[in-house]
């Protein structure tokens, strides 16, 4: 027995001062192969891997085609739509679909307009989530889940029941009848007007001869000397071949001034124009009922944005907060200075579902911008070029290319920012608690 585990002892074959050499006594490289690969394990790991690898490649492929779709159509010319040949790739190449949305629909204009929209409500939209969410997280009074079932309830009731309430309310939009009165329409109470005190009304008999003439309140006089509300802004005007600047002064706000040239000419526009009546402001086709909504905590989703800073912030030890009270520091700057630095991933998750669900935003963009005066990025879906518009036997594909184009021109801009922002995205979803 001994001898025999001599003769199987490793032999020492080269020694250093870093390194020693021993040659072991093996099983043959096909014995060691057939150990290891042809077993039940192995062959299982494998057709798991085949099966995963197929399914993968199965779903990508359901997800991706009509983007490829998409993308290959938008590249076509209008022959390579009649080509019962051209699947995928086309055979005459072109970017004439890209160039004329960007000229003729006004595409860089509609994507400042939508940007600028998106941006500022997103900011918005975060900051004030995360303040009402941390509120719900961490301090405690009375109704709380009465009010937090309500912030739930904005996420259930659907935004179309209340399309006409919102547009009245930003169609003739007053701040406690405040407009109302600098614009000479007197005190509105309990449905009577505070001017109309003393008026007479006109009063006619059958024959239509007035009996008694109108007459106005006794406070009319005092609340027409009101109307201060005017604004002033500068006209051109062109006086026996001289052109003269003169401030006109009227209802109407004028912010942001720009210039555009018409047949040779120049016009003055103007970004927001807000008109002042006794019946309220008229913040139609603004940027502001967005502002608002947002500043308010009523905007686009802020119900789930809301609902997940709350979970999130639930998951914030509270002796982090108490600490800093110890210190001396008050419950905004807490907020402020330790809280929101904890949570970047969380802010950085829902500025970016803000801003992508009001950059592809339609109700809210259709119902504040009705007219055409400010352009849209989700207005341009289903306009056709001038300079594309056919007859001939593949129209309607053509047209639905240059439709599908317009979309794939609005979620690029997205697609960039998701592969920057991807991993913040995920780790905040992640810590929100809702990936549980």
């Amino acid at each position: 027995m001994n001898a025999q585990n001599t003769e199987n002892k490793p032999v020492v074959k080269r020694e250093s001062k870093n390194r020693i050499r021993v040659d072991f006594d093996r099983t043959p490289l096909k014995d060691r192969l057939k150990a290891r690969f042809l077993n039940f394990y192995f062959l299982s790991r494998i057709v798991i891997w085949i099966f995963r690898f197929v399914l993968m490649v199965g779903i990508s492929y359901i997800v991706l085609y009509p983007f490829l779709t998409k993308i290959a159509g938008s590249v076509m010319a209008p022959e390579d739509f009649v080509d019962v040949t051209v699947r995928l790739i086309p055979k005459h190449f072109t970017l004439d679909i890209y160039r004329a949305i960007a000229s003729e629909l006004g595409y860089w204009a509609a994507f400042r307009n939508t940007f600028i929209l998106s941006l500022i409500s997103a900011v918005f939209q975060t900051l004030i989530c995360a303040l009402i969410g941390y509120g719900f997280a961490k301090f405690k009074f009375k109704g709380r889940n009465l009010v937090f079932l309500l912030v739930i309830l904005t996420m259930i009731i659907p935004h179309q029941t209340m399309r006409l309430s919102m547009y009245m309310e930003f169609r003739y939009f007053d701040i406690l009848g405040l407009i109302r009165l600098f614009k000479g329409g007197g005190i509105q109470l309990f449905g009577h007007n505070i001017k109309n005190l003393g008026a007479v009304a006109e009063q006619v008999d059958e024959a239509g001869n007035v009996i008694r003439e109108a007459k106005p309140g006794w406070l009319a006089p005092f609340f027409e000397k009101l109307d201060i509300l005017r604004f002033a802004h500068k006209e051109t005007a062109i006086q026996d071949g001289v052109t003269v600047k003169k401030t006109v002064w009227d209802d109407t706000l004028r912010l942001f001034k720009y210039q555009i040239e018409r047949r040779g000419r120049m016009f003055d526009r103007y970004r927001v124009e807000v008109e002042f009546t006794q019946s309220g402001a008229n913040l139609i086709n603004t940027y502001v009922p967005m502002f608002l909504l947002s500043l308010g905590g009523l905007g686009f989703k802020n119900g789930l944005y809301i609902f997940l800073f709350r979970q999130f912030f639930r998951g914030i030890p509270d002796e982090l907060e108490e600490s800093a009270y110890i210190d001396g520091s008050g419950t905004f700057r807490t907020f402020v200075r330790i809280i929101l630095p904890l949570s970047v991933p969380m802010l950085i998750t829902v500025f970016l579902f803000s801003f992508c669900w009001q950059w592809t935003d339609e109700f809210y963009t259709n119902l504040f911008f009705p007219s055409d005066t400010v352009n849209m990025l989700v207005k341009l879906v289903g306009n056709i070029p001038a300079s594309l518009k056919t007859d001939y036997a593949g129209q309607e594909l053509y047209y639905s290319a240059i439709r599908n184009t317009c979309g794939l021109m609005i979620i690029f801009p997205l697609v960039i920012i998701y592969g920057f922002l991807q991993r913040f995205l995920v780790q905040g979803i992640e810590q929100s608690g809702l990936a549980n």
